[in-house]
């Protein structure tokens, strides 16, 4: 079974967003996405200062079967990435909540936010989407 905190919110696309301060979120994928495509074996991210439009592709997770594209669950502007992730991709398979964040934004529009599932509403869309393709969700490359 997978973990789903507590303290996030979720995309359709098993992407969740942490608060962190006011205008900021960390964003990472979901423990179900991880376990889903087992080993993930390289990982795709932006630059700092990079800026990107809800559901805009802002890098990719390439697994042993496939390459999925990330799309940014809200609009905002790089403003760390994650270099552990980029030097060691074993930490998504993990650890995906914690050590294996992908990258921190500075939200442009905090109000996006509501439009993403609390915990309950993304474990209920799981059950929902579980014989449906995982690339109805997360878009492939």
């Amino acid at each position: 079974m997978f973990k789903l905190p507590e303290d996030r919110l979720y995309s359709e696309r098993h992407l969740w967003v942490k608060k962190k301060r006011k205008r900021m979120a960390r964003i990472g994928i979901t423990d179900y996405f991880s376990l889903r495509n087992l080993e993930i074996i390289e990982v795709d991210l932006p630059e700092e200062g990079e800026q990107f439009e809800k559901d805009e592709v802002f890098g990719s997770v390439e697994t042993v079967e496939e390459v999925f594209d990330l799309l940014m669950p809200v609009t905002g502007t790089v403003t760390k990435v994650n270099e552990k992730v980029l030097d060691d991709v074993e930490i998504l398979n993990e650890d995906p909540y914690d050590e294996g964040w992908l990258i921190e934004v500075e939200l442009e529009n905090p109000e996006e936010l509501e439009e993403l599932l609390p915990p309950e509403d993304y474990e209920m869309k799981l059950e929902e989407i579980e014989e449906i393709p995982m690339e109805k969700f997360v878009e492939e490359e």
